[in-house]
């Protein structure tokens, strides 16, 4: 696998090694030894995976505190621009973020570490999108930061008519109310 440092400490792309042939492909989607090498170590205690269709979009999510969570993710079928948001307090890039375009074509890789709000939109018809956390998830913990912050002004490549959210992240506050 090769990795690819963004310019945010600790966020990283993976492109791991593809084997394809006339029958179809196959990779390592996560390796132990290898990330832990490359990237560092990190124990993986839970795996999700979401369907979702074109327009959607999930997130800024994020876990506080003990609960935070590093995750590693990746598109099964279909396109997703995938974010990162650095909450980390001190932290030389607070409220910057690095966005990637994850496929089922591409095989590329994400790893967020802990301390960064999460989300993606859906560029595709369809996607099947899966993460492995290295925390459990509770929702005590929850955390967000609105998808349209006009200070992050992120591009979620589709038109704010068109996007779609859940009940939940359409009322999630600015990074400034956090």
């Amino acid at each position: 696998m090769e990795v690819i440092k963004t310019e945010i400490e600790g966020v990283v792309v993976i492109e791991p090694k593809v084997f394809g042939d006339d029958r179809g492909y196959f990779f390592e989607s996560f390796n132990e030894r290898e990330f832990t090498g490359k990237v560092g170590p990190v124990r993986f205690v839970q795996d999700n995976e979401s369907k979702s269709r074109y327009g959607v979009v999930r997130g800024l999510h994020f876990q506080k505190g003990e609960f935070a969570q590093a995750k590693l993710v990746r598109v099964v079928s279909g396109a997703v621009l995938d974010v990162a948001v650095d909450l980390r307090e001190g932290s030389p890039t607070y409220g910057k973020w690095h966005a990637e375009e994850l496929t089922g074509e591409n095989h590329r890789m994400m790893f967020i570490p802990r301390g960064f709000a999460h989300g993606f939109s859906v560029l595709s018809e369809e996607v099947v999108f899966q993460y492995k956390c290295d925390n459990l998830y509770c929702p005590a913990a929850e955390g967000a930061v609105a998808w349209n912050d006009p200070v992050l002004a992120i591009d979620w490549r589709i038109p704010a008519a068109d996007v779609i959210l859940s009940e939940k992240d359409k009322h999630h506050p600015f990074l400034y109310e956090q």
